[in-house]
């Protein structure tokens, strides 16, 4: 029976011309800095957001610790919002990593407002309260089903971060899922964030990594911190020419896992036990249940029809699409709903 398997984007393998790629890679030692295809792939990554420079590392939770160690120092805040990865599914790397506070607002399904970033910021000079160092956002946002920020909502947060001495942080991790929707630029968003995660291993299709962007004295510490780690790579460059072809090649596909996701809400209309369907912006698809099924129990249900799937919360469930799920697992999956 054919698996049709839409836990994660994370679940994708590498395509044969991506391989390819992987395997005539040229590379060195990443850690001495001679790994040709690490240096191009940050080079790359740079240049395309307009930053400085960039450092290529094991994951995205890996890519946003780094942000938030080298943005912070012990006793001060980030603000974000509750939904968001860096404090829900990053093992408290916040408090473990880097010493510092959560301040956690309750935004649009996990887009917060200027106004609330407003609202949110410390007095610097109440002792009783944590220094507000950094604002981080999500986008796509994981937990609200795909959607995305206003770029000018974006924009009047680097206002207020900008007015009160705070660094902006985007957990960027399906960042181009929403650039392909928006028509906004990479470029773009490096002139407004101090720091970009993004992620490679999701949509964009690489087995493994993600890019952290922003200055050269930013990059600089957190590579020093990557170190302190243990993530500093060897022969990373087979891993890095996936990064490069993926970023050639697997940007503007995006659209088709869109379009699939899409495919999966009309159908998902149609089932009884469907209570909720989230507007679906990009390539994630999350519905609610009725309170008489639990989430398990459904998804458990799922698998046995050989339909991969995770819970999202009690009642939630959530599918992604992605380069693997093809038009013939939509149509397998409709028949079998």
């Amino acid at each position: 029976m054919l698996t049709i398997d839409l836990r994660s984007d994370t679940v994708t393998k590498p395509t044969k011309a991506m391989l390819e790629a992987m395997f005539i890679a040229e590379v060195g030692d990443d850690v001495f800095g001679d790994d040709p295809t690490v240096n191009a792939l940050e080079t790359k990554a740079a240049t395309l957001f307009g930053m400085e420079a960039a450092l290529f590392c094991s994951s995205g939770t890996q890519t946003n610790q780094l942000a938030i160690r080298v943005h912070t120092c012990p006793g001060t805040e980030v603000i974000c919002d509750k939904l968001s990865h860096i404090y829900l599914y990053e093992g408290g790397g916040i408090a473990l990593n880097s010493l510092s506070s959560v301040k956690l607002l309750d935004g649009d399904k996990g887009r917060i407002s200027a106004q609330q970033v407003r609202d949110a910021i410390n007095n610097p000079d109440d002792v009783h309260a944590a220094v507000s160092r950094l604002v981080s956002l999500e986008n796509t946002m994981n937990k609200g089903g795909g959607c995305y920020y206003s770029f000018s909502e974006i924009e009047a947060i680097k206002d207020i971060c900008t007015q009160n001495g705070l660094a902006l942080h985007l957990d960027g991790a399906r960042l181009f899922n929403a650039l392909v929707e928006t028509g906004e630029t990479p470029f773009q968003y490096g002139q407004v964030f101090d720091s970009i995660s993004i992620c490679l291993s999701k949509g964009l299709g690489c087995p493994v990594g993600s890019l952290l962007l922003g200055s050269k004295e930013f990059i600089k510490q957190a590579r020093r911190a990557r170190k302190a780690m243990g993530g500093g790579w060897r022969q990373a460059g087979y891993l890095a020419a996936a990064g490069v072809y993926a970023l050639d090649h697997h940007v503007e596909r995006l659209r088709q896992d869109h379009a699939r996701a899409r495919a999966i809400g009309e159908i998902l209309k149609g089932r009884p036990e469907v209570e909720e369907i989230y507007p679906i912006d990009t390539n994630i698809v999350i519905f609610r249940l009725p309170e008489t099924i639990l989430a398990t129990d459904y998804v458990a249900q799922l698998a046995s029809q050989g339909i991969r799937a995770v819970t999202f919360g009690k009642h939630l469930v959530r599918f992604v699409t992605h380069l693997d799920f093809t038009d013939e697992h939509l149509s397998e999956l409709q028949k079998r709903l």
